[in-house]
This record gives C-alpha cells, sequence and structure tokens, in this order.
C-alpha cells in the first residue's frame, strides 16, 4: 500500500488534502483512481488509512477510514553527522539511517574531506538528500521525514554535538586512547559499558570521519567538547558503513 506524508494542517475532520509534488506522482506516475486505499502520516506520530476519493489538476482528497496513533519511532532521538564521502555515497548513507531510525542526517565539512561545497552545490545537494530521505522514510514506515540539515563546518558540528546527553566518535585509534594497560579494560569493553549507558528518551549523537579518517586534532577538540571517542572492531570500516554500524547497534538496544 502506498504511503505518503503530509502536514497536520491538511488533515480535516472526515478527509486529508494532498498537495506539492506527491499530486503529479499519484496521477501520472502511480495512475491512481478514486476508490484505491492509501496511507497517510502527519509527521507528528498519527497515521490515517484513506480512500483516494478525487484527483484533481493541483490536489488529491483522500477520506480518511482509519485514525491511529503509531510508535514505529525509536524512543531516543539520533542524528548522524557525517562528514562529507566521495562521489554518491552520501545518497547510501542518507536512506540507510533513515531505514534504522536517525531522526536526522548532519552533513560535515572536515579537513580531509575531498568533496568541497560551495553554497550553490551544497543547497542542491542537501535538497537532493532530503528527497532521499522521505522516499526512505516512506519506504520503510516511518512516521515522521527525517531531516537533512544544510553542510556544517567541523567545528559547528560539534558546538552542536554539545547540547545533546550523548556524543559518541567511532575512531579506528581508540584503542590508544581507551585501553588501559593497568586495569587491563579492553577499548571494546569500554565501548560496550558506555553505549549501555545510553538511556531511552536521550538524545544521541554520532560524529563519523570521511575516506581520510579524522586528523588527530579533530579528534582531539571533539573530546575537549564532551564527545566519546568509541571503537567499533578491530577492522577498519568504510565511512559509509561506520555510521550505519553503530546505528545497528543502538536501534537494536533501544528498540521497544
Amino acid at each position: 500500500m502506498y504511503h505518503f506524508f503530509v502536514e497536520p494542517g491538511q488533515v480535516h475532520d472526515n478527509y486529508v488534502e494532498i498537495l506539492g509534488g506527491d499530486v503529479n506522482h499519484m496521477k501520472n506516475v502511480l495512475r491512481m483512481k478514486p476508490g484505491e486505499e492509501i496511507i497517510i502520516s502527519d509527521g507528528f506520530g498519527h497515521e490515517y488509512s484513506c480512500n483516494v476519493s478525487e484527483l484533481t489538476e493541483d490536489s488529491v482528497r483522500a477520506e480518511i477510514l482509519e485514525r491511529r496513533g503509531v510508535s514505529v519511532e525509536l524512543p531516543s532521538r539520533l542524528v548522524l553527522f557525517q562528514c562529507l564521502p566521495k562521489g554518491d555515497k552520501m545518497e547510501l548513507i542518507v536512506q540507510k539511517a533513515v531505514e534504522l531510525g536517525a531522526s536526522a542526517v548532519v552533513p560535515v565539512a572536515s579537513r580531509r574531506c575531498v568533496v568541497k561545497l560551495d553554497a550553490k552545490k551544497a543547497d542542491n545537494k542537501v535538497k537532493r538528500w532530503q528527497a532521499i530521505a522521505e522516499s526512505a522514510a516512506k519506504q520503510s514506515g516511518r512516521a515522521l521525514i527525517p531531516t537533512v540539515e544544510p553542510v556544517m563546518d567541523f567545528a559547528s558540528a560539534l558546538k552542536a554535538m554539545k547540547q545533546f546527553d550523548k556524543g559518541l566518535i567511532p575512531y579506528e585509534c581508540a584503542d590508544e586512547i581507551l585501553e588501559d594497560g593497568q586495569t587491563r579494560v579492553s577499548a571494546m569493553d569500554q565501548t560496550r559499558a558506555l553505549l549501555s549507558t545510553i538511556e531511552r528518551g536521550q538524545t544521541v549523537g554520532i560524529l563519523i570521519g570521511p575516506e581520510g579518517g579524522l586528523e588527530k586534532s579533530e579528534v582531539a577538540a571533539a573530546m575537549e567538547a564532551g564527545i566519546h571517542p568509541i571503537t567499533l572492531g578491530k577492522r577498519i570500516l568504510r565511512t559509509e558503513t561506520a555510521g550505519l554500524c553503530i546505528l545497528s547497534v543502538l536501534m537494536f538496544q533501544l528498540e521497544v
């Protein structure tokens, strides 16, 4: 069954009015006709089973058959701060992050990012990534559309992450920082202990470096900002894998 998102103001007592780009998609791509059943979400945890009743040039009217609250969202807000990768990797990252329950994705420009975007290119990229987030939200049955924020510089990303209950930075050299030879507590044990303290209802920011990794000075700055370095194991993960790995772990841990 097809799934669409609307603003709360488009939901009326007995019907929902669909506007914008979805109208053309429903009429000319999906070839929908009156009587077809669809699912509509308002982005605030409410879902509606509807029957399409009228298709006009600039709107679609759908009669409400059933209203219900939905609880498909994770009980914590997870935000992925992803340093800009090469090529179209960001499209994959956004798509899969949305499927795994991320509330937002923040593109970050760090020193070793190969990709350099001017304001116009960055704006166009963010629009493209937001469209991918919306499509992934529909496909995975999310109750809201996660946002893709404008590109941030590294310092701004650290400042934003200070507002979160927990900040995490998967780092390939975490062993050098975390391991304690005297107590024989491994980096993995410390990572497990830290992740176990994350509770439902908390906000969590996850900072992932680019292909070339983060510079040591950037990691040091992140730690000074209260962000915790963690390890994801003995294997070095690609930038498009690392964020999805930790999101998967947190999803499994927090899912109700």
